[in-house]
């Protein structure tokens, strides 16, 4: 089984949700690739809450660079696929190559990990249908819309996907895609004897 992690975002997706991604992966042992509209330096911001603000704030956050275009991976080169927030998923909702290639992993029966606003490419792609998430909690809508049931909880899994509801929800969404990506591991490993 690949040990390969896509994490898909662009410019504008959350700073902290990539990194914090990243970095849990390799501390793992997975290998993440980034993956955005084309191969170059992003442009991540930073998305908080303020006093004072009935939305959250967003400030330039680090830059990282993207490994791949979204048009050069397949899934089957991936055991999990990664979809944090901001507002890349915004626009990238709107790409068929994103809708398609997030499609491509359920049909395949991959794992698929959404954090925050990532949740929008699930609704996108047609896969919250009957499904229970939770996320950003301004995507309740979307969700609800699109067939799924939107919980309330910092993390949801729901079979081999997992969501969560921002960064502040790490350890729990964290906790349950490793707990995920092992029990594939081991299914992996037992079909092959």
């Amino acid at each position: 089984m690949s040990r390969k992690i896509l994490i898909l975002t662009g410019d504008g997706g959350d700073s902290y949700e990539v990194l914090y991604a990243y970095q849990r992966f390799l501390e793992e042992r997975w290998e993440p690739l980034i993956a955005a509209p084309s191969r170059r330096q992003l442009h991540l911001m930073i998305h908080d809450r303020e006093p004072g603000w009935s939305t959250y704030t967003e400030r330039p956050g680090h830059a990282m660079e993207a490994d791949v275009a979204i048009t050069a991976v397949a899934a089957k080169e991936f055991a999990a696929l990664v979809m944090v927030g901001g507002r890349a998923p915004e626009y990238l909702r709107n790409d068929p190559s994103v809708l398609s290639l997030v499609r491509e992993f359920a049909h395949q029966n991959k794992a698929i990990f959404a954090v925050g606003h990532g949740v929008q490419l699930l609704t996108a792609a047609g896969l919250a249908t009957g499904r229970t998430l939770t996320g950003h909690p301004y995507v309740q809508i979307e969700v609800e819309r699109a067939g799924g049931t939107f919980l309330s909880k910092p993390a949801v899994r729901d079979g081999k996907l997992i969501t969560a509801q921002t960064w502040r929800a790490h350890p729990e969404f964290y906790r349950e895609v490793f707990i995920c990506l092992n029990e594939t591991t081991r299914s992996a490993g037992s079909s092959r004897d």
